[in-house]
């Protein structure tokens, strides 16, 4: 409890604290006031509240949650995950606008709205450079007048200007968070001040032409793709990162033009000269920009632009960087210049000025896309310019490995293909890029009788290797099952000297009983929880350490099925000699058989009897149980999860493994649009259904490229 003279401070702080925030937001309508601001401290917090309701109020109805489902390529398997962000609707035809980030590798988008529906939304475009993204919301489930917002223009924003961040931080509902701009010019640069922009991956580069606008409103997890608004109720950036005490936006100005470019072109076509540059600042120059690298498969290579010219004027249009605030303008000014037409570069080499002419090539994406050849076990990507850049390789011919799954073909050819290889050739014909790897795996799956092996070549650190790869992996089999031995129908711990001492035993170990199965014949047997195994027919079991865990299973083992057992246990540290009958062993987890089903992305096994006695399952319980769900997966989206057991399934009761895999069987020939499943979590019966995704029969054998 704080005490009351602290209380009593801590007041007189935070009113003072209140006044000196209402007087930065309403100063203007205070101006010709004479009162002292104590006295007018009512009236400044209804102002203050008036004016940041009235710009809330703006933008706040056109929020909205994005919930996105994700596909991946990774260890040779397509791979589903969740995600959320925010954004904001710009256009009464249900335009959102969002990061990049947000929406990267999306199969599936659904934006809550202000009202709480739900709507579908698809990909119109997304421009990672930017870190920008446009979504469309599928106004034909959306019943009523939608509200958007307004892009005001960012350069009017000023440090110290208040705003507001818009969001669903960690996926919680939206909030807003309130704070001052904080810089207007913000970039990263290296440690030796030359401006290196971000990037989402190892390929991916982003914030090239953006000069961010820091604030501290709070931004979180969540908040991604949020607006930044003004205190007019103006959208003055695109909230996209943050911690610290730091969040940064992409400014409104250029939002405004790449959501354009994406509605109208689907991306924002862009030219590539291949230079980069350093400001002038501290180099003895008093004009131009310092090249410091230029691409030798770039066009101003070609045209005969070096590293260490001094670039003075495009297009006759001189050119002055002094700062390192002033290098993602000038990257974006030759990224708008026409492709394939020739622009003139004047430059200074040795203090000579000289002119040439360049012809810009079209900017083509970082990162290249990705698909899996599932039978193969392998994920793969195309190859960009700037992977190969990025990598070192001469071209970008061949498809570069992203991941094998284990098991596979891929995984267990000698050597094995791993992450980082290039697949050169197949079978000998020339595998170009992912078009041909795809046709390849068609070709090849498509016959009747498969191959025993496919040739494979590769490169690896530049070293051109060969191996052999099955092109189908072997059927995985069921477990094995153990040849029925004696079993103990008990649950033991090992009891040693430590323990022994502890329960009045100082002289012995052995194994203490911790549960006697019901339904065994150790049951029906005087064999008590507690109870001290220190004997079988007289030969003494002492562990020693948690090494001998095993001696008392062991032991038993080695009798015969149905043999009457003499066991010594010590009970109330008394010995006393108990018969029991030994029966066979029962069948456990890891010898469960199991089915994977890949449309529903979920693997079930068959019920145990351990698995019914330590859920308290009685003989009347039973169906298949749930040992494995992806996320994001069909199953996953419907709400089953790991350890749930399937009763019924639609129609269909599932009594055991045969019974599932013949209604998934049937499910699987019927499609239909909605499959209920109704499963044991727990001590209550749920009620789940999941909605599938059918893909067109020609489309089952691979997923389709992005």
């Amino acid at each position: 409890m704080i005490h009351q003279s602290m209380q009593n401070r801590l007041t007189r702080v935070a009113t003072a604290a209140t006044l000196t925030v209402c007087a930065f937001l309403v100063a203007p309508a205070l101006a010709q006031s004479a009162q002292p601001a104590a006295q007018d401290a009512p009236a400044l917090r209804a102002q203050m509240r008036q004016l940041i309701a009235s710009a809330r109020d703006q933008v706040f109805p056109a929020l909205v949650n994005i919930s996105v489902v994700t596909v991946d390529y990774w260890q040779g398997k397509e791979t589903k995950g969740r995600s959320t962000g925010s954004g904001t609707i710009i256009s009464r035809d249900g335009y959102v606008l969002t990061n990049a980030h947000v929406t990267d590798s999306g199969k599936k988008f659904t934006c809550t709205l202000s009202d709480k529906s739900e709507i579908p939304a698809s990909l119109v475009g997304e421009d990672p450079l930017t870190d920008l993204a446009v979504l469309k919301l599928d106004l034909k489930f959306f019943k009523g007048t939608l509200s958007f917002a307004t892009l005001g223009d960012s350069d009017t924003l000023n440090v110290g200007d208040s705003v507001m961040a818009m969001g669903s931080p960690f996926s919680l509902s939206r909030s807003v968070t309130l704070g001052i701009v904080s810089n207007t010019e913000r970039v990263f640069a290296a440690s030796d001040d030359e401006f290196e922009g971000m990037s989402l991956d190892l390929d991916q580069r982003t914030g090239l032409f953006a000069r961010w606008i820091q604030h501290d409103a709070a931004i979180n997890p969540g908040n991604s793709g949020g607006p930044l608004v003004s205190m007019d109720g103006q959208v003055v950036g695109v909230n996209t990162r943050g911690g610290s005490n730091m969040s940064f936006a992409v400014p409104s100005n250029i939002a405004r033009e790449v959501s354009k470019s994406l509605i109208a072109n689907s991306e924002v076509p862009r030219s590539w000269l291949g230079l980069n540059f350093r400001q002038i600042q501290r180099t003895g120059f008093d004009k131009g920009v310092l090249v410091t690298s230029v691409d030798q498969e770039g066009p101003a290579y070609k045209a005969g632009l070096r590293a260490g010219d001094l670039l003075l004027s495009i297009n006759n249009e001189p050119l002055t960087v002094r700062f390192v605030e002033e290098v993602p303008p000038l990257l974006k000014r030759l990224a708008d210049l026409p492709v394939g037409k020739p622009a003139e570069l004047l430059y200074q080499r040795d203090g000579k000025e000289s002119k040439l002419s360049v012809v810009p090539e079209k900017l083509l994406k970082d990162r290249g896309d990705r698909t899996a050849l599932r039978s193969w076990g392998l994920s793969v990507q195309d190859i960009t310019p700037v992977m190969a850049r990025n990598r070192r390789l001469k071209d970008t011919s061949g498809v570069l490995v992203v991941g094998i799954r284990a098991g596979a073909g891929a995984a267990t050819a000698e050597p094995a293909l791993s992450g980082g290889d290039i697949i050169r050739k197949i079978d000998g014909k020339d595998i170009a890029d992912m078009t041909a790897i795809v046709a390849a795996y068609e070709s090849i799956m498509s016959q009747e009788k498969l191959p025993d092996y496919m040739l494979v070549e590769f490169d690896r650190d530049g070293k051109q290797m060969a191996t052999l790869v099955k092109p189908k992996a072997d059927k995985p089999e069921d477990p094995p099952r153990e040849v029925p031995k004696a079993w103990l129908g008990v649950a033991t711990q090992v009891v040693l000297k430590d323990l022994a001492k502890r329960l009045n035993i100082p002289e012995s170990t052995g194994f203490r009983i911790t549960r006697v199965y019901p339904g065994t014949k150790a049951a029906a047997a005087d064999l008590r929880v507690g109870d001290i195994i220190v004997s079988v027919n007289n030969e003494k079991i002492a562990p020693k350490g948690n090494q001998d865990s095993k001696t008392l299973e062991r032991k038993i083992r080695s009798l015969a099925i149905d043999q009457e057992a003499t066991l010594t246990v010590l009970r109330d540290a008394k010995p006393v000699d108990v018969k029991v009958a030994l029966e066979r062993t029962r069948l456990g987890p890891d010898e469960a058989r199991r089915d994977q089903n890949r449309d529903f992305e979920m693997t079930v096994r068959e019920l145990t009897f351990f698995d019914r006695d330590d859920n308290k399952w009685d003989e009347s319980v039973s169906g298949v149980l749930v040992e494995q769900v992806e996320e994001a997966g069909w199953a996953g989206l419907g709400g089953l999860g790991s350890g749930d057991l399937i009763q019924k399934i639609g129609e269909h009761v599932i009594t055991d493994l045969a019974s599932y895999r013949a209604a998934m069987d049937n499910i699987a020939k019927t499609q239909p649009e909605r499959i209920s499943f109704v499963v044991l979590r727990g001590i209550r019966t749920q009620y789940k259904f999941v909605e599938p995704e059918w893909k067109p029969s020609a489309d089952t054998k691979e997923p389709a490229k992005k």
